[in-house]
């Protein structure tokens, strides 16, 4: 393999490990004002998330930064091209972080409705532009000879990136659901669990109509496995929760989504951004990659950091592994 066919994997990895992640962290948030019905509700779904978000934003720093070194006429066109998208992104997730770290800093009600309006919105927010914009990457948008993005805004909001923004957030407010419902109990477990039913089935029929529209366009019987796979998960995902089996309805989400990602990936490659305008100017794996010497360097990186990583991250969910109840909240019950 290519050094630069490998570093197009590790990339898709990458990606594939934040939307897993970030993935339910999106979803608890966006569902705060669902499940969170008083304010010892609304602290219990924030601390579910509370020692790991931070930690699961990471993987979009190191999938970015990848995509940078490895690729950087990639990452140029990308930026150029999605330059709103992206930055309302960016801005979406330092809003969120922020309301994280100050909704508690006063006890006063108004206060703190208005960072969960912010938690709220900086989850919704990315959790549909991410799909709008891989949406576009997959599908192509209208690149120059020289690789310049040469379209307007308004073109990226075609009806196959809109129903890839759809796909994202139904997938992500289901995962974020049943998140909560493996990590609490009481009442708050029991609503989780019907949310998920209830947006479960939203994203069956959007993901089956974007992993669809997908085979048809670009795909293969390469990408129709996986998505077959996929699509398996996610009704696997459906009647493991209604039969109260969190973990495996939370396992088979996941998978959905490492799947679904790995679908775009397989349909993408060779190409890392297709152009609409002539398939001779789009980008591949060869041609906005950077140089040998400089992958190799990159790679041997990896190599020695990334288990150190896992091992830590992988430490810091098995240390906050245990379920929350409105009891654990301080003026809850415990005293």
């Amino acid at each position: 393999m290519a050094l630069h066919d490998l570093w197009f994997l590790l990339i898709a990895v990458l990606w594939a490990g934040y939307f897993l992640l970030e993935g339910f962290d999106f979803g608890v948030g966006i569902l705060l004002p669902v499940l969170g019905r008083d304010e010892l509700r609304r602290r219990v779904l924030i601390n579910t998330i509370g020692p790991v978000w931070d930690g699961n934003e990471v993987w979009l720093l190191v999938a970015g930064g990848a995509t940078f070194a490895a690729f950087p006429e990639w990452y140029a066109s990308l930026f150029s091209g999605f330059y709103l998208p992206l930055l309302l992104v960016l801005v979406s997730l330092i809003v969120r972080g922020v309301a994280f770290e100050f909704r508690g800093k006063r006890d006063e009600a108004r206060w703190r409705r208005g960072w969960d309006a912010a938690i709220v919105l900086g989850s919704l927010l990315p959790a549909v532009l991410w799909g709008v914009a891989f949406g576009n990457i997959i599908r192509g948008v209208q690149l120059s000879a020289d690789h310049h993005y040469v379209g307007s805004f308004f073109d990226l909001l075609n009806p196959y990136a809109l129903l890839g923004g759809l796909t994202t957030l139904t997938l992500f407010l289901t995962h974020g659901a049943v998140f909560v419902a493996l990590k609490t109990d009481g009442p708050i477990r029991a609503d989780a669990r019907r949310a998920a039913g209830l947006f479960g089935l939203g994203a069956v029929a959007s993901a089956a109509a974007f992993l669809m529209w997908t085979q048809v366009t670009r795909g293969d019987a390469g990408t129709a496995a996986v998505a077959v796979i996929a699509a398996l998960a996610l009704v696997g995902a459906l009647v493991a929760n209604r039969a109260g089996r969190e973990g495996w309805a939370f396992a088979a989400t996941a998978v959905t989504i490492v799947a679904a990602t790995a679908t775009l990936f397989l349909a993408l490659y060779p190409n890392v951004l297709p152009s609409t305008m002539n398939p001779a100017f789009s980008l591949t794996v060869s041609n906005a990659s950077s140089t040998p010497y400089t992958l190799k360097v990159m790679t041997w990186v990896a190599v020695a950091f990334t288990p150190l990583v896992l091992l830590y991250q992988g430490w810091t969910y098995w240390v906050f592994r245990r379920r929350i109840t409105v009891e654990h909240i301080p003026g809850g019950g415990v005293h």
